[in-house]
């Protein structure tokens, strides 16, 4: 039978392979016995958290005390009661529908006040302090008194 010269190819690409597998081979045994130092297995992460073969500077290490790790939402201090009390002045008010706004002389807002949330009977162009509390519509005046 004659071979073909694309076998003949396939023959000695097979041959070149087992040849660079076996080379391969025989230098990895030779590095094993030569590094056989645990130094050189050791692996480090440098200050960007990338591998390296050196040990990390001490002197670029940060140290963070255990108490500074915040997990989750942070905590809130404690608010003020005085930070919460705004003053306004009454824009409208409707007596018959029981509600009104007030703007914020601070933040120039409007907010919503109800007939229930007054200490004392008010007018239009009335200056009055007030607590903002978020209802299911927005913001809603309680709290709400007649400053003179």
């Amino acid at each position: 039978m004659a071979e073909t010269w694309n076998k003949k190819e396939r023959e000695k690409k097979k041959k070149q392979i087992k040849k660079d597998k076996a080379e391969k081979r025989l230098e990895r045994k030779e590095n094993s016995k030569n590094n056989t130092d645990p130094e050189s297995m050791y692996a480090y992460l440098d200050e960007n958290g990338n591998l390296s073969s050196k040990p990390p500077d001490p002197r670029k290490r940060i140290i963070v005390k255990v108490e500074d790790i915040e997990i989750g939402v942070p905590k809130q201090e404690p608010i003020n009661p005085e930070d919460l009390i705004r003053k306004g002045i009454i824009t409208f008010f409707n007596y018959d529908k029981g509600y009104g706004f007030i703007k914020d002389l601070e933040t120039q807002d409007s907010v919503f006040v109800h007939a229930n949330s007054l200490s004392e009977p008010v007018k239009e162009n009335n200056k009055v302090s007030f607590e903002v509390e978020m209802g299911p519509k927005g913001a809603n005046a309680i709290n709400v008194k007649l400053v003179k």
